[in-house]
């Protein structure tokens, strides 16, 4: 298999290294189960410059116990008594997801979901979706890892709560069926503290594994997310809200459309400041370097003959002419003509030290 090669998610969407960032704005339950509200958001995400959007399925009967289900569940972010109420609450229906799909894609952006449990799976997969996530909670789910894999289409992996060789278990199984995989670096902390972030971990999963890296991120700014292109993410993945102040787990670890756009623009402007990978000087630099760069002058009246010293010569602007790298050079050079205050230096003012003793050197010995 080939070592980090680009793949293609959607139509005509590349994703890997030498391939612009892709952003994905994860809407993920944050339209608060309201299906009116998810298609506000993602003509949001489309102006704000993402090129995907990702949503959460989960069918609630297929992914919790019993008793999960009817865990209470009362605190602030609650969208009903018992943890199963508040997932049915802010779950959208297949249908509603076909809507949001064909939406997305008239936006000319890529629609996908994390799935939660194999009903989900079998639900999406119906929906033709290009790509698949898996949710960093999944990523020791390997029945519905050898599911996804089935499928044959492309699978964004979080690593978030993953220790590497959790990591190694589940790159292994998808790698069964094929090698379309982005690891995506998380943690699954939210919102994260920033020294808990670890952005050079990127490159050491793509040293280890040879799959394009991205960034799944859940802090509080956007810092690190343009940082991360830096370190070579291909993929940016942040959850995004109308409103951080609204009701739910996510909303605070969560870019508001500003915001979002706020970061593509800037991750933007990264990846055009690393496109140059070599030290090189620019015509722009040059013509700079003739106003702002010295050059070596004359300090004072000088006669023809007169051997320079550190007292008849400075460096002052513009550049252009004899550089003062040349500085050592020039000490003790015998002027051949005379020459005026703050007159530019030139070679051809002098002759260099010693130079008359060279000429009359004779099979290496100088003459007497």
């Amino acid at each position: 298999m080939s070592s980090q090669r680009s793949i293609q998610v959607g139509t005509n969407v590349l994703v890997g290294p030498g391939e612009p960032c892709f952003l994905v704005a994860e809407i993920g339950n944050n339209h608060q189960g309201d299906v009116s509200l998810a298609r506000e958001m993602v003509h949001a995400a489309a102006e704000a410059k993402a090129q995907a959007v990702k949503f959460q399925k989960r069918n609630t009967k297929a992914l919790l116990t019993a008793k999960g289900r009817m865990a209470p569940y009362n605190g602030n972010a609650a969208f009903g008594p018992t943890y199963g109420e508040h997932r049915d609450a802010l779950e959208l229906s297949v249908e509603d997801m076909a809507q949001l799909k064909e939406l997305a894609e008239s936006l000319e952006l890529v629609f996908f979901a994390s799935v939660w449990d194999m009903v989900s799976l079998k639900e999406m997969a119906g929906l033709q979706c290009g790509l698949i996530k898996v949710s960093s909670a999944d990523m020791v789910s390997l029945p519905l890892l050898r599911a996804i894999g089935k499928l044959h289409i492309p699978v964004f992996l979080s690593t978030g709560m993953s220790s590497l060789e959790e990591i190694d278990a589940a790159v292994a199984e998808l790698k069964n069926f094929h090698d379309q995989i982005v690891l995506l670096h998380c943690n699954s902390t939210y919102p994260c503290p920033e020294d808990e972030i670890g952005l050079p971990v990127i490159r050491q999963l793509a040293q280890r594994y040879r799959l394009p890296v991205g960034y799944s991120g859940h802090e509080s700014g956007i810092g690190p997310s343009v940082a991360s292109t830096a370190f070579g993410a291909c993929v940016v993945e942040r959850h995004f809200t109308m409103d951080k102040t609204l009701r739910g787990t996510d909303h605070k670890a969560s870019l508001e459309p500003e915001e979002f756009g706020r970061m593509a623009a800037m991750i933007r402007e990264v990846e055009a400041a690393m496109r140059v990978t070599e030290k090189k000087v620019f015509p722009s630099e040059a013509i700079a370097a003739g106003k702002l760069r010295k050059s070596v002058i004359f300090a004072r009246d000088l006669p023809a003959g007169h051997v320079l010293t550190e007292k008849d010569i400075l460096a002052k602007c513009p550049g252009g002419g004899v550089s003062p790298l040349s500085w050592e050079k020039i000490l003790g050079c015998k002027l051949l003509t005379r020459v005026g205050c703050e007159e530019a230096f030139e070679w051809g003012h002098v002759s260099k030290p010693g130079a008359k003793a060279a000429d009359k050197k004779i099979d290496g010995i100088a003459a007497e």
